[in-house]
């Protein structure tokens, strides 16, 4: 039963991070009817730590002893999370919570806390998708889903950046109290009642990268063909390798097969032109390889989560008007 939570405060934490799970468990809201938390924020570098604003310290009576009581330990992002080191205490106690059935929430960049204590190996996680690759990097052993909200490997709960930990804080309350406790919470956070952990992030189109130069060279061809239909063999051939050997070095290189590497793509281009330009879905669609509207919403929908011109209307507001059959 979820009635004990605690969030660590570490030096240089943010203070939205640490704010959302302060308002989903920290705020007394039995005058409706919801449960009221037994909730502390708990300093595990000393009582007086600053965040990453300027000027701003956040103080607490409270030691790691209290994590030993808690049924839920969160982690928030912070500063320097991604490189800094850990203390041992935390570590331990984050182990040890899992180990008596407690379950440990990062917020964003507290996944990496999570992974230094070695409980990410073995499990899905998520994590903001511009640290995705730093955090395969250090936790190889972890298995990362760098596009979606939140992931849940009870008893290990990790969410991407900023807004998701709201959406993964009230999965937890839906999780252990139900629906209408968590649609309560967040109607009161004037906030979507549920978003899906497996709804993508927004994610920047990034350049085609590879650790070697074996389809380097392929992978930045294929990114500037993006609209033209492309066969495993002429990719071979651009590498100067038989279509199996290039197929199974593209996988080994890359994580993904040419087919899902190229459709990816088309669909990062697509959030990047409906972002930026007042083209037509259709004149997208045929930029971006996918031929008609009615492809690029199906592949698009599949990956990112909502239409092409529902996106567009969120990057650039409601007066993006929607077109013909394409819903939102």
């Amino acid at each position: 039963m979820l009635h004990n939570v605690a969030a660590v405060l570490l030096d240089g934490v943010h203070p939205f991070e640490l704010g959302v799970v302060c308002e989903v468990f920290g705020i007394d809201r039995r005058d409706e009817g919801l449960p009221v938390y037994d909730f502390a924020v708990v300093s595990a570098e000393g009582p007086s730590l600053r965040t990453h604003v300027g000027g701003l310290t956040v103080s607490t009576p409270y030691g790691l002893d209290r994590l030993d009581e808690a049924d839920l330990i969160a982690v928030p992002a912070g500063s320097d999370y991604v490189s800094r080191e850990y203390p041992p205490e935390l570590l331990d106690a984050l182990v040890r919570a899992v180990d008596r059935g407690a379950r440990v929430l990062s917020v964003c960049s507290g996944v990496f806390a999570i992974g230094a204590a070695g409980l990410l190996d073995g499990r899905r996680c998520s994590v903001h998708w511009r640290q995705a690759e730093e955090l395969a990097r250090r936790y190889p052993k972890a298995i990362i889903e760098p596009d979606v909200l939140y992931v849940d490997e009870d008893p290990v709960i990790t969410s991407a950046g900023t807004a998701a930990g709201i959406d993964a804080c009230l999965h937890i309350v839906r999780k252990e109290q139900g629906p209408e406790i968590a649609n309560k919470i967040a109607r009161r956070m004037v906030v979507p009642p549920h978003r899906d952990g497996g709804q993508a992030q927004y994610i920047e189109r990034p350049l085609p990268r590879s650790q070697c130069d074996t389809v380097g060279e392929v992978l930045v061809w294929m990114d500037q063909h993006l609209d033209e239909e492309v066969t495993v063999e002429q990719l071979a051939d651009l590498a100067h390798m038989s279509p199996r050997t290039f197929a199974r070095r593209f996988q080994q290189e890359t994580g993904t097969t040419p087919y899902r590497w190229i459709l990816r793509q088309r669909v990062l281009l697509a959030q990047r032109l409906l972002e930026a330009t007042d083209e037509t879905v259709d004149a997208i669609a045929g930029r971006t390889g996918f031929g008609n509207a009615a492809a690029l919403r199906h592949q698009f929908v599949r990956a990112v989560g909502t239409t092409p011109n529902a996106y567009r209307r969120t990057f650039r507001g409601p007066e993006a008007g929607a077109e013909a059959g394409d819903a939102a």
